[in-house]
């Protein structure tokens, strides 16, 4: 399987212009690399064969830029994606970051917050249309609390399904076509408790919209593993579900800080079957990458980590591939699959003899099966 592993347009890989940016920053210690303007990260992703870039507007557009500056950098924006042959394909605001979103936007207790915070994604919305984008992504970091008798979340949520109502019947009033929203869970940090931590949450918050075929949802592998879930399965069950409208790749040690390590850094079997089960979809959504190189790197050590996500993903679509056509995989998987035969009515399933002791004597390899995969990533099988 002799394969350089090089990034193709096609393969519809995507980075957030933030993940570039980043000056490696943290909250106890100055930046260790010099800032990087949105539109030279434009460019460079382009040079690497990346399909698309995400931004939060903020990324591109300094909040309260003159109609002029902001129709300049528009304007330049383009240009730049058009000679690096690179697409926008979604869209946030930054609510997290200015003091007056230090207690939510969204979901803030004052109502003039909540309302400027609606007004930066409706300018969000008309930039991303703008620059091509379809999807508008919510990610709420400051929609939270660490004072509960300070918040009612009951409360917070009807806030949410207010901003979401507004936001859609936008869209729509704008008639721009195929343009949908979604919503980035998290379950903590910046804050104490984030609402709507997980897929789960979200899901059932959609069915509860006045436009739920408008908005899905967008996880991220740190924020799974934060919450000591399995990314895989939620994954697995937002694309079943068919609201997999995006999703953010990344590196996470389990039940620590919001990481953002480089894609498949900490947890390679766990990408693997993720990889696996957006490839065995055919998902035709695009494959974000939303992390940091790490801060003791420089520029240059940016542009490596850039290569070495995509190149990471690669090597594991090989694997899924490997894995698919693994005689002995396919074996076991075999032997476990059965054809189900229809329910019996109830009448017939109550009256129905089971032999449970035959049942419970059932083979399940799954030592042998685990193995396989193991060695099937260590490279040991051929």
């Amino acid at each position: 399987m002799a394969h350089a592993y090089i990034p193709r347009k096609s393969d519809k890989f995507t980075f957030g212009l933030w993940t570039v940016m980043n000056t490696g920053r943290d909250p106890f210690g100055d930046a260790t690399r010099p800032a990087l303007s949105g539109l030279r990260a434009i460019t460079e992703l382009g040079k690497r064969r990346v399909y698309s870039y995400e931004l939060h507007a903020e990324d591109l557009v300094p909040e309260g830029s003159a109609a002029a500056k902001r129709d300049k950098i528009v304007r330049e924006a383009k240009t730049r994606m058009a000679d690096a042959d690179i697409k926008a394909t979604s869209i946030g605001c930054n609510i997290f970051y200015d003091p007056v979103f230090k207690d939510g936007g969204l979901t803030s207790h004052d109502p003039l917050i909540r309302q400027h915070t609606i007004q930066r994604y409706v300018k969000a919305i008309d930039l991303g249309a703008e620059l091509g984008t379809t999807l508008c992504n919510v990610w709420g970091g400051r929609e939270g609390a660490e004072c509960d008798a300070a918040k009612d979340p009951a409360e917070g949520i009807k806030r949410f399904r207010e901003a979401f109502n507004y936001l859609s019947e936008y869209v729509r009033g704008q008639k721009l076509k195929g343009f949908r929203l979604s919503i980035e869970p998290k379950p903590n940090e910046p804050r104490g408790d984030i609402l709507l931590p997980t897929s789960g949450h979200v899901l059932g918050f959609i069915a509860t919209l006045d436009h739920p075929d408008m908005v899905g949802v967008v996880p991220e592998l740190a924020h799974v593993r934060m919450a000591g879930l399995n990314s895989y399965h939620e994954i697995a069950q937002v694309l079943e579900c068919g609201k997999l409208f995006g999703i953010h790749l990344n590196g996470q040690k389990p039940l620590r800080f919001d990481q953002d390590l480089r894609f498949g850094a900490e947890d390679l079997k766990e990408s693997f079957f993720v990889v696996k089960v957006i490839e065995d979809a055919q998902w035709p959504g695009t494959r974000t990458f939303d992390a940091h190189a790490y801060r003791t790197v420089d520029r240059k050590g940016v542009w490596d980590f850039v290569e070495g996500c995509m190149r990471t993903y690669l090597i594991l679509k090989e694997k899924v591939a490997q894995f698919n056509s693994d005689l002995v995989v396919q074996g076991i998987l075999g032997e476990l699959s059965q054809e189900a035969p229809a329910l019996p009515s109830p009448r017939a399933l109550k009256a129905k003899k089971f032999d449970l002791r035959k049942l419970a004597k059932t083979r399940l390899p799954y030592e042998e099966l685990d193995q396989r995969v193991q060695e099937i990533l260590l490279g040991v099988v051929r």
